[in-house]
């Protein structure tokens, strides 16, 4: 059997198109909705120049196809800094596995960057596929948490947890 594999690649600013696939009402069902082309253009000028933290290109590594997108950056949560995760994966690619591949690269990258010790993903409760990312990737759920996504949206989230001083 072939194992497909992923590689991350650092965002760029050519990479403003993959935000406008990833605001389809489909991409964002468990994220409050599509987001206005301004914002869209404000994320992609973060995404670009962000630090601590990296915003990746997801592609397959077979293909060279983009497959969807994956990054970390900093937030304070609970009190203390941490590292948090997103993603999300073409609806063409979806199913295959390729989120928890990248993943579980990502999981390195933020070892790799070190700061901090914890790196969180906070995927809504009702959503199936993001919270098999995270089992798949090696977090451990803490349990339900009120989050605020995107800011003024409140939604019921599970809070994964991965030990990044932890082989």
């Amino acid at each position: 059997m072939d194992v497909e594999r992923v590689r991350l690649r650092p965002w760029a600013d050519s990479d403003f198109w993959l935000l406008g696939r990833l605001n389809s009402p489909e991409m964002t069902e468990h994220l409050g909705g599509p987001e206005t082309e301004a914002r869209i253009e404000a994320r992609h000028r973060r995404y670009v120049g962000l630090e601590p933290g990296r915003m990746y290109r997801v592609e397959s590594a077979g293909s060279g196809e983009t497959v969807g997108s994956i990054g970390f950056w900093e937030r304070e949560w609970r009190g203390e800094p941490v590292w948090e995760a997103g993603w999300g994966v073409l609806p063409e690619f979806q199913g295959r596995g390729l989120a928890a591949l990248a993943a579980r690269a990502l999981v390195e990258e933020a070892r790799a960057a070190g700061g901090h010790r914890y790196l969180h993903a906070f995927p809504s409760a009702d959503h199936p596929a993001s919270n098999s990312v995270c089992r798949k990737a090696g977090f451990t759920l803490l349990g339900e948490v009120e989050f605020e996504y995107p800011k003024g949206h409140w939604l019921t989230s599970n809070d994964w947890r991965l030990d990044l001083d932890e082989a």
